[in-house]
């Protein structure tokens, strides 16, 4: 097995799937040459050509638009929106056609298309670079969205992300980037869209959260001087996310706390935790605990540790579910 980061993971699982499959293309800024912003597809271009791995102008509706075009004629389109902020002018590609063509087209048309997103906070960037739009596309029906945690984890999604016949958006979190190795195999796996992993099994307490939070969990959980045992649940995918994973988890423990990075408001937590009122209402032992960021825009360096939930704020709301 080889000793990976997360970008590295990506690379991998972006070369064995170009090297299985010719439909496999990837298009977007910088993506080419310069290998992307953040080095992801370094060397893709010199190994696959120009033809199969793009660098586009700077137009995030017309990278959409022409990876729709793309998979409905039958490849398999990879765009790069550069940062997650930049969504925006490509919502209307993404949520009106890509999400509807299956549809529309009732079924004649479907359109296998991962679109790839670095997200979230923490690496100081400017206004638009460290937003976590997730929800806003989970409310879509017609797209997935997954997002992993770990190197091995972001190979396995990815693959099974470029092989779905319907349109995936694939969260990267920016943080984790190169924040740790993992061993990766070598060989081809896949993950199930649609499957949380258990990360740390637990009898007291469940934490629900996905993407980079997930090592902010950890530790939280690690710092807690009480005898707790906690079950911490990684959803990796967060629409359509595991609902027996979380139901069973909560209905052991009878408590929980969820945690993810967007606001807090109308956030994937609300959803969660409405799922878990609606299946395990005479489980519960104490109210559901939300721990996200604030209902703001995300502030500039100085208070950006401040506005994301690191582990003091969660290991908090731990103790503040468990106590009640």
């Amino acid at each position: 097995m080889a000793n990976l980061t997360l970008v590295q993971a990506i690379n991998l699982a972006l070369t064995q799937e170009m090297e299985a499959d010719d439909r496999v293309i990837i298009l977007g800024e910088d993506v080419g040459k310069n290998g992307g912003v953040f080095r992801v597809t370094e060397g893709l271009q010199q190994r696959f050509g120009e033809e199969r791995v793009a660098d586009t102008p700077l137009a995030e509706s017309g990278i959409m638009g022409s990876a729709i075009g793309l998979a409905m004629a039958g490849l398999r389109p990879i765009p790069e929106i550069q940062f997650e902020g930049f969504l925006g002018p490509a919502y209307d590609q993404l949520v009106n056609h890509a999400a509807r063509y299956r549809t529309r087209s009732r079924g004649s048309v479907t359109i296998p298309m991962t679109v790839r997103v670095p997200v979230g906070g923490g690496i100081h960037a400017p206004e638009l670079h460290s937003d976590s739009p997730e929800a806003i596309y989970a409310h879509t029906p017609g797209l997935k969205v997954v997002m992993p945690s770990s190197p091995y984890d972001a190979k396995g999604l990815l693959i099974s992300a470029i092989r779905d016949p319907d349109p995936v958006i694939y969260f990267e979190p920016k943080r984790i980037y190169r924040a740790f190795r993992e061993e990766v195999p070598e060989d081809e796996y896949t993950i199930p869209i649609g499957k949380a992993k258990i990360v740390e099994p637990g009898e007291d307490l469940t934490v629900v959260t996905w993407g980079a939070p997930v090592l902010q969990c950890l530790e939280a959980i690690d710092n807690i001087e009480q005898d707790i045992s906690i079950e911490l649940i990684d959803l990796r995918t967060i629409y359509p996310f595991d609902i027996d994973c979380v139901v069973e988890s909560v209905k052991k423990t009878g408590r929980c706390v969820i945690v993810h990075e967007a606001p807090k408001t109308a956030g994937m937590g609300a959803e969660i935790a409405t799922v878990i009122q609606e299946h395990c209402f005479l489980h519960l032992k104490a109210p559901i605990q939300r721990v996200a960021g604030f209902d703001t825009v995300m502030p500039y360096y100085k208070l950006e540790l401040d506005y994301l939930p690191e582990a003091e704020r969660i290991a908090q709301g731990i103790l503040e579910c468990a106590a009640y």
